[in-house]
Order: structure tokens, then C-alpha cells, then sequence
């Protein structure tokens, strides 16, 4: 899957943006707050059918506006044209078009446009909390196993009744609690089941990004932790109504997943360097942009890489670099404030690539740079 074109309206700081791409390699500079990162929250958007950065929608519209338009024109590997819209009016419903026709379940849309984000706020996988690292387990799989998806919004949907019920004032019937309980059950085992399965296949390609960053130096896992993993879920949520109707919320079941990170034999919250962390979550990444394309839509995901080299030391980030301007990856799009950094990459790849100016919302392609290359 290639982008060859963006246009966006009122995205956050970017005003109106027209911009082709190159297949390859696309490079955006600029200092930071100039509008770098919202331009690949606008590309994030067209997978994902909502921002990376802000989940309120109504807050990504740009200030006195109202409304913003992102529309994304795309080819498929057989070369078969797609032509993605999203669209959004203040206190209305937003819109999302799959070649003019409207989707009906933004689900359905999820995994079309397959895509990888590596970003400064990715550090809240180690140092947030655990609904981090499961949202880092739906995002990966959704985007190949729709009956996952499917599984996942039944789960919460019996998860938020069953919440209900726990804090109304009058005690409610057994019955009703046995309805969500068994949908609870029923959903949460296939999503223990496939995030088992996903963990299981995605350790060692994880292992090996980190390894090959690190050259060697450090050794990584990761354990996935699960209620549903010796005990039926639904025994599980039967035994717990008591205490969860005290508590008034459910205190186990998947939604309490966790996903543990380890450095060594110890957790890398507690253990690992600023430059450690970087590598673990930039292989994080790269472990899932290369699963994703073994497991996907049969179509390479796009690769956004953002700011990704602060706080690395100078050999990690010349891995990095030999990575990413390889072959192993199709579209990337890539920014930084050093410009040195994407010099690097792009006189160690011989693939084509565009540069473009990134101030103050204002986004231009860099014409004469490649004239100067060339």
C-alpha cells in the first residue's frame, strides 16, 4: 500500500496541505511545534479513523474552524487506486469514505490501511500503565484479525453493562448479570486466546530488532499475564460479583490484561537507561511493522517514524539508520528537527525519496535539494 497523495483542511496547525509523495522515502523537518507531527497524525488518521496524539475528534479541528477534511489517495500493490476520506463538522458525526461510499462500523475500515507509528509518546508503553501495553496488543491485531476486533467491542460493551449493574443503587437480578458475564466470557476468551497466540509469534522478531540496534548488548522479553490463562473467565466473573459489587467495577477478567517488559530478568521500567528505553520500544515497533507484514492484508504497512532519534547514543542510531534505509520496508515517512539525521539516511539508501519544509502549519517540498543530490 503506497500514499501518493494527502490533502488536509484544518488539522490541528496545518491550514491547507496538498502533498504528493514519494514511494519510498519521504523526510520532513523543521523545529518542533511547527506542525511535523500532526501531518503524520493526519496520515495516522486514515488507518485508524482517529488521531494518535488527541482521541476528542472535535479537539483536532484547527482553532476558529469547524471542521477539518483529511482525504488520502492511495495504490494498492497491483496498482487498483483507494481513496479514503474523513471528514468532521463540529457537533456532528464524522464521516469516513472508502471510495465515496460511506463506511457503516468504522471497524470495518481497520486494517485496510495498514500502519506503523514509532512516536515520543510510544514512551508511555513502559512507563504508563497496563492499559498502555494492551492498547499496544489491540492496535497490532486488529489490524489483521477482524473477529479479534469484533471479540474486542463485545467484551467492552458486556464489560460497561456489567459495570453498570455493579454500581445501581437496588440490587439487580442474577439474570442480568449472567447475560453480560457469559458475553463478557464468551468474547474475552478469543481475545485471550489471540493475544496468546500473538505474543507467542512476536517474541522472537522483537528479540531480533533489539538485538541488531543494540549490537548484542542487552537481552529483552516479554510475558504476557492474562486471568483467563488457568481459570475459566466465566468462573472468574461469578466468583468476583460480590467484591466487584462493593468495589462497583470489575476488578478481573481481560480488560486487566498486562503485558510485562523485561530487561534482562528485570522489569525495564525500573531498570532500563533513556537510551534503553528508546531501543526497546523503536524495536517494539519494528517487531510490529514486520509481523504486520508477514500476517497482514497481503500489503506492506506504511512506516511513520517520528523524531525517533533523541536520547540514542551514536551506534544505535547508525543501526537504526541502516535499518530503515534498507530494503525491508516500503512507504516511510519520517521526521526530525536534525537535519543531519535524514541526511544520513538518505545517503545510505538508493531509493527514492522527496524532503519537505515543515513551519508553521506550512508544508513545502524541498525541490532544490534533490537537484542538488542529483
Amino acid at each position: 500500500m503506497i500514499l501518493k497523495r494527502i490533502s488536509i483542511l484544518n488539522y490541528k496547525n496545518l491550514e491547507q496541505v496538498e502533498l504528493n509523495f514519494s514511494s519510498k522515502m519521504n523526510c520532513f523537518f523543521g523545529l518542533n511545534g511547527m506542525g511535523k507531527t500532526n501531518l503524520l497524525d493526519a496520515i495516522y488518521y486514515l488507518s485508524f479513523c482517529k488521531s494518535c496524539t488527541n482521541p476528542i475528534d472535535s479537539q483536532n479541528i484547527r482553532h476558529d474552524q469547524d471542521f477539518f477534511v483529511v482525504q488520502g489517495f492511495y495504490e494498492m500493490e497491483d496498482g487498483t487506486p483507494e481513496e479514503i476520506y474523513c471528514g468532521l463538522k463540529r457537533r456532528q458525526k464524522k464521516q469516513f469514505k472508502r471510495n465515496k461510499k460511506e463506511y457503516t462500523r468504522l471497524s470495518d475500515h481497520i486494517g485496510f490501511v495498514p500502519l506503523v507509528m514509532v512516536s515520543p509518546s510510544d514512551s508511555d508503553l513502559i512507563a504508563g500503565g497496563s492499559e498502555e501495553r494492551r492498547r499496544f496488543m489491540d492496535v497490532v491485531i486488529s489490524q489483521y484479525d477482524k473477529e479479534y476486533l469484533d471479540a474486542l467491542i463485545r467484551y467492552n460493551k458486556a464489560l460497561a453493562q456489567r459495570n453498570t449493574l455493579l454500581k445501581a443503587e437496588q440490587e439487580p437480578e442474577g439474570e442480568l448479570f449472567e447475560v453480560w458475564e457469559e458475553m463478557m466470557a464468551s468474547a474475552g476468551e478469543i481475545v485471550h486466546r489471540k493475544r496468546a497466540e500473538f505474543i507467542s509469534e512476536f517474541i522472537p522478531i522483537f528479540q531480533s530488532f533489539y538485538s541488531y540496534i543494540s549490537q548484542d548488548k542487552e537481552k529483552v522479553d516479554l510475558i504476557y499475564e492474562s486471568h483467563a490463562k488457568d481459570a475459566s473467565l466465566l468462573d472468574i466473573l461469578r466468583e468476583n460479583r460480590f467484591r466487584d459489587r462493593i468495589m462497583g467495577y470489575s476488578l478481573r477478567g481481560i480488560h486487566k490484561d498486562e503485558l510485562n517488559m523485561l530487561l534482562g530478568d528485570f522489569s525495564i521500567k525500573r531498570e532500563g537507561s533513556q537510551g534503553q528505553n528508546k531501543t526497546y520500544l523503536i524495536a517494539l515497533k519494528l517487531a510490529q511493522f514486520d509481523f504486520l507484514k508477514r500476517t497482514g492484508s497481503n500489503t506492506t504497512p506504511l512506516l511513520l517514524l517520528d523524531d525517533i532519534f533523541d536520547k540514542l547514543d551514536a551506534s544505535r542510531v547508525e543501526q537504526i539508520i541502516k535499518l530503515v534505509a534498507g530494503d525491508s520496508f516500503g512507504q516511510i515517512f519520517i521526521t526530525d528537527t536534525n537535519r543531519e539525521h535524514l541526511d544520513k539516511i538518505l545517503s545510505k539508501t538508493e531509493q527514492d525519496y522527496k524532503i519537505f519544509s515543515v513551519d508553521a502549519g506550512t508544508v513545502s517540498e524541498k525541490q532544490e535539494e534533490q537537484e542538488d543530490e542529483a
